[in-house]
């Protein structure tokens, strides 16, 4: 199954399966596949190019299937990281390349190790637990936007920041990256349950089409999270808006309650040639009225329901 030794990175003999994982490799590893398997330079270099997209290309005897591992991101702020999986599956042999060591990779093969009828079923098999697993672990990151994405909204609801508009499009990123990676991963799936490739079997095929459902709920979960970010983001535009026309109610309404003292104080300060304020009952007056029309407007507002 697994090989360390360079030497023993060869073909099975006659009636074997094998399967060779590599990884943690220098670009001028690979040439021994090259070398020693037949594969085609093109294959070897989307195998040290770690942006390729999500593909099968058919060569003289095998397939050559790239995938990505998604995974929970480590660093703070980092929802998930990718990792790519080059895999190169011909009618007894199973080899996978990847640069990082990639969790389901290493689980499968626990799997196949201890397990004496993984031999038996066949590499194909094999790519098929690989590939579920690849599937499978992006349900709890998509479940984990999806807690964050409610978490925000109901912030929002509560109280709207500025904060919350950067973690909607920190979330929007997410998703776009998340849609970006499963896509392509539908297509493959699709393209291996369609093409009859002898190099996968009918029972292979059985399983690959479950895979095949998983990736497109998968998908259309994505679907309905950019759907529910949308709602979100105009949420929190509404939120916005309806607080800026709050405060701009308020102004106004302090606004209005000072224009009539502006009014008084602006036509008792002009010079007169007997001033009012001499008498003292229309200086008392004036205070009242001056008193008197604030606390009148602002009860009038609220009886409006204004305040």
């Amino acid at each position: 199954m697994f090989h360390d030794a360079t030497a023993s990175v060869t073909p099975p003999a006659a009636g074997e399966n094998c399967w060779i994982d590599i990884q943690q490799f220098e670009p001028g590893d690979l040439g021994i596949l090259q070398e020693r398997f037949g594969f085609h330079p093109l294959a070897i270099e989307d195998c040290i190019n770690k942006d390729q997209r999500a593909k099968v290309d058919e060569y003289d005897g095998y397939l050559f299937i790239v995938q990505h591992a998604i995974e929970a991101g480590a660093a703070e702020g980092e929802a998930f990281t990718t990792e790519q999986l080059s895999a190169f599956i011909g009618e007894h042999y199973l080899v996978t390349v990847h640069q990082k060591p990639i969790k389901q990779v290493e689980a499968v093969w626990r799997r196949a190790v201890t397990d004496p009828r993984s031999d038996e079923q066949g590499v194909d098999f094999l790519l098929y637990l690989i590939t579920d697993a690849l599937v499978d672990d992006a349900f709890p990151i998509i479940d984990e936007i999806s807690d964050r994405l409610e978490g925000i909204e109901a912030e929002i609801l509560d109280r709207v920041e500025q904060s919350q508009l950067i973690r909607l499009l920190g979330v929007r990123r997410e998703l776009i990256a998340l849609r970006r990676t499963l896509a392509p991963e539908r297509d493959v799936l699709a393209m291996l349950v369609r093409r009859g490739d002898p190099r996968i079997s009918e029972k292979a095929g059985f399983y690959f089409r479950d895979v095949y459902d998983h990736v497109v709920r998968a998908y259309e979960q994505i679907d309905v999270e950019r759907d529910l970010l949308g709602n979100v983001m105009e949420a929190y535009i509404s939120m916005m808006e309806n607080r800026t026309n709050i405060i701009m109610k308020q102004l106004t309404i302090f606004a209005s309650i000072f224009l009539p003292l502006t009014f008084l104080t602006g036509f008792f300060g002009q010079n007169f040639t007997h001033m009012p304020y001499q008498s003292r009952s229309l200086y008392y007056g004036m205070l009242a009225v001056c008193m008197g029309v604030p606390i009148g407007m602002v009860y009038w507002f609220w009886r409006r329901r204004w305040l």
